[in-house]
């Protein structure tokens, strides 16, 4: 990588931190072990918009379990070129 700030790589970092390492991070994405989510840490390879919700909802479940917000990380920190907002929209019932 090319020395610049990665803020994505940053916030995937803290994910795995909160969860316990990088096999805990492969674990929540449905991985076996953690072969599958090294590139995401060691290329320019990006975390696939896929798996993102899976990465927040663990740390938010590690969050809750230590008592601790700061763990949280968002699918926009992991993704911000995802429209997001989107996403989370309820969907609306036809009238």
């Amino acid at each position: 990588m090319n020395g610049q700030p990665h803020p994505e790589k940053d916030a995937l970092r803290r994910a795995a931190e909160a969860l316990g390492g990088q096999a805990a991070l492969a674990q929540a994405c449905g991985f076996g072990d953690r072969r599958h989510v090294w590139p995401w840490f060691n290329t320019e390879r990006r975390v696939p918009a896929e798996h993102c919700p899976g990465i927040e909802r663990a740390t938010r479940i590690a969050a809750e379990a230590k008592a601790d917000p700061s763990l949280i990380v968002t699918c926009e920190q992991l993704r911000p070129d995802v429209a997001w907002e989107v996403l989370r929209e309820p969907t609306v019932k036809a009238a």
